[in-house]
């Protein structure tokens, strides 16, 4: 079907290619990351913050799934969300409010990309009334089949530097016309509600001192869950060394492991469960530390100054774990079990060591 669409598409909305590398200093800017992924969308923070270090009076709008809106609604680089439903685009009043949104005369476009090209994405972009729009021309040797929606077209090659940080990555959208960053950290926006319900959540505990310790168990795709087994041994050594407070993070699809953990161990631990993602920020913020499987919470928490231990598998950490001072990551094999219950808990006792109790 899309083989048909791509001539009809290029016949009359394709755009002639400029190979200038300079544009007018934009006074509007349009960002489109309409995809689900959250991980994939606090790794392009780095492409929000590059833009505004460069056009700091400039007005950033960000294009977002539902999924992801609460990750972006607070944030300190964007003047304006929009958010972009698929199951509402019949519908003439959503349909109309699109097209305003679009159309608001912006002076840059741009489409970021980490692991996929998004023909919606690219449509979107295409959509908009602006006067450059940037978008890949082809993602690790594989053409982009829409790139003819763009008027400046970049090629991205994660293969030329395999190792590096998505973070990184996503900027070499930007990097050919001189925009980039050197902070390469994620970042979540939270307010004094979100840090007063976290407050309240620590506060319902019995215990009252100790460490705050935050577990994130479950992981959307099943290779990147450390065992159940392995969190309830991991837990088990933190009470009988720590007497901390504890708390498991989620949403109601990690509820089958959550249960499993917490009628396994005998301590006191609660669950933060379909909480904002502002909200969990807050709370893992307040925390002495974070342990997570790779998973998207994982970069939740790498918004936040709090020490912090990623667990993975198949998944290369050194281009997705997050990056910053007191952020490390565990990996053996793709095989994540092959992580064991005492390397984590030697990498705990060593980043506990500097952590204040709560009193």
């Amino acid at each position: 079907m899309k083989n048909l669409l791509y001539p009809f598409l290029k016949l009359f909305w394709g755009l002639d290619e400029n190979n200038s590398r300079e544009f007018d200093q934009p006074k509007k800017i349009l960002i489109v990351r309409q995809h689900n992924q959250l991980g994939d969308l606090l790794a392009c923070i780095s492409v929000f913050r590059a833009l505004k270090e460069k056009f700091p009076s400039a007005e950033v709008s960000v294009i977002v799934s539902p999924a992801n809106k609460n990750a972006l609604h607070k944030s300190k680089f964007i003047e304006e969300l929009f958010v972009f439903d698929k199951s509402k685009i019949l519908s003439f009043v959503y349909f109309n409010k699109l097209m305003r949104f679009l159309r608001k005369d912006y002076d840059l476009a741009v489409v970021p990309v980490t692991v996929s090209l998004s023909l919606t994405s690219n449509l979107l972009c295409r959509a908009a009334k602006a006067k450059v729009r940037i978008g890949p021309n082809s993602l690790n040797g594989k053409e982009n089949s829409s790139a003819f929606l763009f008027d400046r077209r970049i090629d991205l090659n994660w293969k030329k530097y395999p190792d590096a940080n998505v973070a990184d990555f996503s900027l070499d959208i930007l990097r050919p016309f001189g925009i980039s960053t050197y902070n390469f950290s994620s970042e979540i926006s939270f307010d004094e509600k979100d840090k007063a319900g976290s407050q309240k959540f620590i506060h319902s505990f019995t215990r009252k001192m100790g460490k705050i310790i935050g577990l994130h168990v479950g992981a959307g795709k099943p290779p990147n869950r450390w065992s159940f087994e392995n969190f309830i041994s991991l837990i088990n050594l933190l009470e009988k060394t720590y007497q901390p407070i504890i708390y498991l993070t989620g949403s109601t699809a990690d509820l089958e492991i959550i249960k499993l953990i917490s009628s396994a161990i005998s301590s006191e631990t609660k669950v933060f469960l379909n909480k904002d993602i502002s909200e969990v920020a807050a709370l893992i913020a307040q925390s002495s530390l974070f342990i997570t499987n790779d998973t998207g919470i994982m970069h939740v928490a790498g918004t936040t100054p709090t020490p912090q231990i990623s667990i993975f598998g198949p998944t290369n950490p050194f281009n997705w774990a997050p990056v910053g001072n007191q952020k490390y990551f565990l990996r053996h094999s793709d095989l994540i079990n092959d992580v064991t219950v005492e390397e984590v808990f030697s990498l705990c006792r060593t980043l506990l060591s500097n952590e204040k109790d709560l009193s």
